[in-house]
């Protein structure tokens, strides 16, 4: 694949972190920024990682207040936060031209969908992030750990493109896995983000380390996760056996790390919680899985969180 141009919706800590990366490998990004805009056309953009030396991007990047500056590109990458999913409505039209890819780098149930209603289904391409990362400061990312992408076409499976991109992406240093069957990601990501994103937010603002340090939550996290498998297994996805204990594992080599969710949360940001917790809630319940635990902890973040 020659070099692609590229541009970022939702240049936080996820876009900022793989568009960095794909700018290291030769492609040309372009962010689309607001608050932070000013900060990196005047020091650059800075990703500190406890896994490979601190990057500072000046060079190598574009950024932008708006789209029409930007102009069509070959893939656009969505990290904006699924609460603000309409205002794609405006920010997408003058970045498509007639093979424009869109790939959702976004949490939760129902984005790609979303794409494809609005787009056209043919375009929509989803990717999850497995990746310890958070925006420390205006144009600062810092990576914690992690950062493997599953990618995969919404609704069909992988075509010469988006496999031809897969590749890419691992060429620029992003361990990328293709997907037949995204869902299987979808839902598989979900098993992580629904009690520890939850969690974090309920039990008072706590880092996964408190909740791993407390037999109380980890049995919560656990029942949780388990109900999560169990809505995917009657939709007959796979989930490997030892999936609980090996996000348990996972999670523990974070150390005191705060979920995208609870930093929203602390910040009086909206949190996704119906594309989170809300709709796998709602498929659970239409399938008539146990969803105790799911419900509980939805109804006390709707209750807490502020959502858009």
């Amino acid at each position: 694949m020659p070099p692609l141009k590229i541009a970022v919706i939702g240049s936080g800590a996820v876009g900022c972190y793989y568009g960095s990366k794909l700018a290291r490998g030769g492609h040309d990004v372009h962010f689309l920024m607001r608050a932070d805009l000013e900060r990196v056309r005047s020091h650059g953009l800075e990703i500190r990682s406890h896994a490979e030396p601190t990057v500072l991007l000046r060079d190598e990047i574009s950024v932008h207040g708006d789209t029409e500056a930007i102009g069509p590109c070959d893939l656009v990458i969505i990290a904006l936060k699924a609460t603000a999913n309409a205002a794609l409505l405006t920010l997408t039209p003058p970045l498509l031209g007639p093979k424009t890819r869109l790939l959702t780098l976004q949490n939760g149930l129902g984005n790609e969908a979303y794409l494809a209603t609005h787009f056209g289904e043919e375009r929509v391409l989803g990717g999850l992030c497995f990746v310890c990362i958070n925006r420390l400061a205006p144009g600062v990312v810092e990576h914690f750990s992690q950062g493997t992408v599953a990618m995969g076409r919404h609704g069909t499976n992988p075509d010469t493109w988006t496999r031809a991109l897969a590749e890419t992406w691992n060429r620029c240093g992003i361990e990328c896995q293709l997907m037949d069957d995204l869902r299987q990601a979808r839902w598989r990501k979900l098993v992580w983000n629904v009690p520890f994103n939850g969690i974090a937010i309920a039990a008072g603002g706590v880092d996964v380390s408190v909740i791993l340090a407390s037999s109380e939550l980890s049995v919560l996290a656990k029942a949780l996760m388990t109900e999560i498998i169990e809505i995917a297994t009657e939709m007959g996805l796979v989930m490997p056996a030892d999936l609980i204990a090996d996000q348990f594992a996972k999670t523990a080599e974070m150390g005191p790390y705060k979920p995208s969710s609870l930093l929203d949360f602390l910040n009086q940001r909206p949190v996704e919680v119906e594309a989170i917790w809300g709709e796998a809630y709602r498929q659970g319940r239409a399938l008539g899985s146990p969803v105790g635990h799911l419900e509980t902890l939805y109804w006390l973040l709707k209750a807490l969180c502020v959502e858009a």
